[in-house]
C-alpha cells in the first residue's frame, strides 16, 4: 500500500539557513505520529512544507502517491490536509455550533453559506461528539477555556473531513487533566485519520505515542518506538539538553 504522506529529500534554505537538510519523512496511512526535537529542530518548518506554506528548496512532499509540489495551501486542503497552529484560530463571537458548521461548509459554495442552515449536519454532529463539545454547542467560542478552544479547532479540522491531521503543539498551556482528555482524542482521532503531532511534552508522549521521529538541526535524527527513542543516547543529549546521565534518568524513569 502507498503511504498516505512522503517527504523525499526535502531541504529549505532561508538566507543561508538551513532549515531542513535533506530529510526523509514517510506516514502511513492511519498513523498517530509524534515529531519531536528541540527548538529549531525544523518541525514547524516541516508542517509548513507538507501544507504548502512553505516551498521546499529541493525534495519532494507527496499525498497519496501523488507529488503536491505546485499546488497551493487551500488545494492542499481541499486534498485531504489540514492542520493546527500553537495560537488556536476561532471565530470568538460565533458559536462553538457555528464554528463547526462553518468550518464544515468549506467545500460549499459562497452563495449557500449566506442561507440559513436547518438543523445539524452528520459531519457537524459527529464532530461535537467526537470532542465532546456536544453540551457547548451553543456557547460563544470567546468563553471557552484554553483546552475547549483547542478541542473545538481540531473539531473543525474534522467537520472538514480531512485524510491527514497536522496538529502543532496541542497540549501546551493546559492543565493535566485537559492534556489527559487531548490524548484521548487524538487516540480517538487516530481511528479514522492519519495524525501527525508535534509536541514537547514528553509525560504525553511516553502515555499516547507509538511511533516518534525526532528532528534536530534540520535533519532526521532518530525515528522508532517510544523506548527507542527514549533510550537512544543522542536524544538524551540533543532533545533533553543535559549531560547524558541526567537525562537518561529523566527519560526513562
Amino acid at each position: 500500500m502507498t503511504a498516505l504522506l512522503e517527504v523525499r529529500d526535502v531541504s529549505v534554505v532561508f538566507d543561508g539557513f538551513r532549515a531542513l537538510d535533506g530529510v526523509n519523512f514517510t506516514v502511513d496511512h492511519g498513523e498517530l505520529r509524534f515529531l519531536i526535537g528541540p527548538n529549531g529542530a525544523g518541525k514547524t518548518t516541516l508542517i509548513d512544507i507538507i501544507t504548502g506554506l512553505t516551498k521546499p528548496t529541493t525534495g519532494t512532499v507527496s499525498f497519496d502517491g501523488s507529488v503536491i509540489n505546485g499546488k497551493r495551501e487551500h488545494q492542499r486542503v481541499r486534498l485531504g490536509i489540514g492542520r493546527t497552529f500553537q495560537t488556536s484560530v476561532v471565530f470568538e463571537e460565533l458559536t462553538v455550533l457555528e464554528n463547526l458548521d462553518l468550518a464544515a461548509s468549506f467545500r460549499r459554495p459562497l452563495v449557500s453559506l449566506l442561507a440559513r442552515r436547518k438543523g445539524v449536519t452528520e459531519k457537524v454532529a459527529q464532530a461535537l461528539e467526537t470532542t465532546q463539545l456536544t453540551d457547548l454547542a451553543g456557547r460563544k467560542a470567546g468563553v471557552l477555556s484554553h483546552g475547549q478552544r483547542q478541542w473545538l479547532e481540531i473539531g473543525m479540522l474534522i467537520a472538514q473531513g480531512p485524510r491527514l491531521l497536522l496538529l502543532d503543539e496541542p497540549v501546551a498551556g493546559m492543565s493535566a487533566d485537559e492534556r489527559a482528555r487531548t490524548g484521548e482524542l487524538l487516540t480517538e482521532i487516530a481511528k479514522d485519520h492519519t495524525v501527525i503531532v508535534i509536541e514537547h511534552d514528553m509525560d504525553f508522549l511516553r502515555r499516547y505515542a507509538s511511533t516518534v521521529t525526532v528532528l534536530h538541526e534540520g535533519k532526521l535524527l532518530i525515528e522508532g518506538s517510544v523506548d527507542e527513542v527514549r533510550a537512544d543516547p543522542r536524544v538524551q543529549e540533543v532533545y533533553l539538553g543535559r549531560a547524558r546521565e541526567e537525562a537518561a534518568h529523566d527519560v526513562v524513569s
